[in-house]
């Protein structure tokens, strides 16, 4: 290898490590889970109190043996992360150390609650940036860069846990383009493709707000969770979603195509014990909508 070679490719590393750091500085602190199910999974620690514990409300819920309703809080503040107990029935761990007062966490601390061990990482750390990596592909629609189905179901079922605890309002919106195997069929699969990369991505930049769980379901199915959303605040924003894919132009090798999208709504209320409870309402909602001559919107009624 030449010296101007050797050159080139020492600065093109520094200029990555540059861009990572600075990429990471706006990452916070984080908890990330070793081993089990969500191995892999990334909790944010913002500044102030994050409480974890089996109860659905709060900050990061854990419904996993040896757990308690409440279990440990961490403080976190700009140089700081704090780990205190909450009086938990089987303790908390600290680096195999049961916590008997608080202390301060370090890079790489192991906190371990029953059959949950949690990595500390500090604010603006780097490593970070390869999890959240694996993390997006893990979760994430190849295709259309949403949410895909497993990590939906998972929110689903949480959210609401939460409502049955805290009585806060929960909404569940499920679309279903219309025709589509037909527009499959006379336009081919890459117009198909198209037309749901580009639906999603009109929806994530006019449509979907921050806190909303946007996913494809599956084909050409998506769906839209809006915690703290009323039936009557998911109907507007369904409606609001439904006119923006009708009057949005999707066009492929020069044809516009046609796109409309049948909807269902759907809310916690009595009756729903489960995500699957509520999943069922907004899907039998969306079959009204279709059943009603489809490009509309219909809400679940008993």
């Amino acid at each position: 290898m030449s010296d101007d070679n050797a050159t080139l490719v020492i600065t093109d590393i520094k200029a990555a490590l540059a861009a990572a750091d600075k990429e990471a500085e706006s990452k916070p602190a984080c908890f990330l889970v070793v081993g089990g199910e969500l191995n892999g999974t990334i909790f944010d620690l913002v500044d102030g109190e994050t409480t974890v514990g089996r109860n659905p409300d709060c900050t990061i819920p854990l419904e996993f043996g040896g757990i308690s309703r409440k279990h440990f809080k961490v403080v976190v503040d700009d140089k700081t992360a704090t780990v205190h107990d909450l009086g938990s029935s089987n303790g908390t761990f600290l680096n195999n150390q049961k916590i008997e007062a608080p202390i301060a966490l370090n890079k790489g601390d192991m906190v371990k609650i029953g059959e949950i061990a949690l990595k500390f990482l500090p604010k603006g750390d780097t490593e970070r940036l390869t999890y959240d990596k694996l993390h997006e592909e893990a979760n994430t629609d190849g295709l259309t860069k949403c949410y895909n189905k497993m990590y939906f179901n998972n929110k689903l079922d949480l959210e609401v846990k939460k409502s049955k605890v805290t009585g806060q309002p929960l909404s569940l919106i499920i679309f279903d383009l219309d025709h589509f195997k037909h527009l499959n069929d006379n336009y081919g699969h890459d117009a198909g493709d198209y037309v749901l990369k580009e639906k999603a991505q009109l929806l994530r930049d006019n449509g979907i707000r921050k806190g909303d769980v946007f996913a494809r379901y599956g084909g050409e199915e998506f769906v839209v969770l809006l915690p703290n959303t009323n039936l009557k605040q998911a109907f507007e924003i369904a409606e609001r979603l439904r006119k923006l894919v009708e009057e949005h132009n999707f066009v492929y090798d020069n044809q516009k195509l046609p796109v409309t999208a049948s909807i269902g709504v759907a809310d916690y209320r009595q009756g729903v014990n489960t995500g699957t409870d509520l999943f069922k309402r907004a899907d039998s909602a969306v079959y009204k909508s279709k059943e009603g001559g489809r490009n509309q919107v219909s809400f679940y009624r008993a």
